[in-house]
């Protein structure tokens, strides 16, 4: 069925991009006004914003930070000072995230920071991450959603905050120099720091959660070897103990040494070796289906269309990983223009779309709490977010958050977002017109029935709840 260039402009704006107050944002040209976004993510807005250099240095500091909590100062406890070593820092990111996103022109490159954010999870639920994960963000990600995936694939694999996540910084291999240094110390019973010995958890995730994919492993493309393997070509990936522009280093002491075989292929060692595994992966069929499946699983369905997962691949493949090109090929695919929307907004998705289609959406996330244009205070907009059930970057696994639909629409969660919902609109209704507003950001996709309800609602606060509530606007 034909999808009508207003229509087009509301799926636009609310599946591919963040939400608009207006249709006439995107024009009459519903693609064109997304392919013109395609390109390497705004940089972020906000203050005490640290760079990669500057979170490690703030990593560093922790140790002083120990050393003063053993003697806190007076009026304050051990606990006090640890846990506020970060804060400030974690709250800018946050802060940061949400109101980039907010006052974003560029919804659509916005969004696929948040894809690929996920898709290369790092999480603050790691104690070790603290303080780096917005910088990851930052630098390993923005700059680099519309390029070629493998380079996607290299920075975030080797950025401190990744090695650290997934404890590569602490891989040692077991013929390594550094390892055979620690036998010696032990048979003289010296005291000092462990080694570990090798970690396998960043060369799993990258195999199964970042590359091929776990239906890989299970019909056999990569097996536990393969696994081991990568392990010891990460070997050596660790992060400079004095911050320097690059953060991330290779320390042949801790590398394994001697070649190592990866899905069939024979690799030398040292560092030119991970450049040559992570440009064979991302070269790989599986990889090209795997992120061909996860970006349509994403935009158009939880159970995507096989056939254009299969366009999607067959462009990845062509054009040798090109991201900008998938996304041309996912906006020109009939299957993306999909009248009916199939997708949950995930609770942060749900807060910033709130926020950019009330007035005054480019100044709700200036300040730690979202004001509205006639002065009404919503709330923390981050605390709003975990309330919903989504603590920002802070995902539970390194698989990111879920995708799909029924991971976000459990009883409780339902019901949460019915109390945010009339909580914003009690605090906001007086200043908007719900009933134009609907009209204006939803276009076409505003059924008769949900119009009904917001017309006749009792007033301008149960009418802009019941606008938030509706399934047009919850789903995209």
């Amino acid at each position: 069925m034909a999808v009508s260039p207003q229509l087009q402009a509301a799926i636009a704006a609310h599946r591919f991009g963040l939400g608009e107050p207006n249709l006439g944002v995107v024009g009459g040209d519903a693609q064109g006004w997304l392919t013109a976004q395609i390109g390497p993510a705004d940089a972020a807005r906000g203050t005490g914003l640290l760079d990669t250099r500057q979170a490690l240095a703030l990593v560093a500091a922790e140790r002083e930070n120990r050393q003063l909590a053993k003697n806190p100062p007076a009026g304050t406890t051990a606990q006090q000072v640890l846990a506020g070593h970060y804060r400030d820092t974690i709250a800018a990111d946050a802060r940061s995230r949400l109101a980039t996103a907010a006052a974003s022109k560029r919804p659509f490159a916005e969004r696929l920071q948040w894809f690929w954010a996920n898709h290369f999870t790092v999480s603050l639920l790691k104690g070790s991450t603290r303080g780096l994960v917005g910088a990851f963000e930052r630098d390993a990600i923005r700059p680099n959603i519309a390029g070629r995936f493998e380079t996607l694939l290299v920075a975030s694999t080797t950025h401190p905050a990744m090695l650290r996540y997934l404890d590569n910084w602490l891989s040692a291999g077991p013929h390594s120099r550094v390892v055979a240094f620690e036998a010696r110390r032990a048979n003289r019973m010296e005291e000092g720091p462990r080694v570990s010995g090798i970690n396998e958890n960043l060369a799993r995730e990258v195999l199964e959660l970042h590359t091929l994919g776990a239906e890989s492993a299970r019909s056999g493309v990569y097996t536990q070897a393969d696994v081991t393997s990568f392990a010891a070509v990460l070997t050596g990936w660790r992060i400079a103990r004095d911050p320097v522009p690059g953060a991330s280093l290779f320390d042949a002491n801790w590398h394994e040494p001697g070649r190592k075989n990866v899905l069939g292929k024979s690799y030398g060692e040292g560092p030119d070796a991970l450049r040559e595994v992570l440009h064979d992966l991302a070269a790989h069929p599986a990889t090209a289906r795997f992120v061909a499946t996860k970006l349509a699983r994403h935009f158009v369905a939880d159970e995507p269309p096989p056939a254009l997962v299969d366009r999607l691949t067959a462009v990845y493949l062509k054009s040798d990983g090109q991201l900008g090109e998938v996304y041309r090929a996912l906006l020109r695919d009939d299957a993306s223009w999909n009248a009916d929307p199939a997708k949950l907004k995930t609770p942060e998705e749900l807060v910033v779309s709130t926020a950019r289609i009330l007035p005054g959406g480019e100044r709700l996330f200036d300040g730690p709490q979202i004001v509205t244009a006639g002065g009404g205070v919503v709330g923390n907009p981050a605390l709003a977010v975990i309330g919903l059930g989504q603590r920002m970057m802070a995902a539970p696994s390194p698989a990111g958050w879920s995708d799909r639909a029924e991971d976000w629409l459990g009883p409780d969660a339902v019901w949460k977002r019915v109390e945010w919902a009339t909580r914003v609109a009690d605090r906001a209704g007086r200043n908007v017109d719900a009933r134009r507003l609907a009209a204006e950001s939803l276009g076409p996709r505003l059924g008769a029935e949900t119009a009904r309800q917001i017309e006749r609602a009792a007033d301008g606060s149960q009418a802009l709840a019941l606008l938030l509530l509706a399934p047009e606007f919850q789903r995209r």
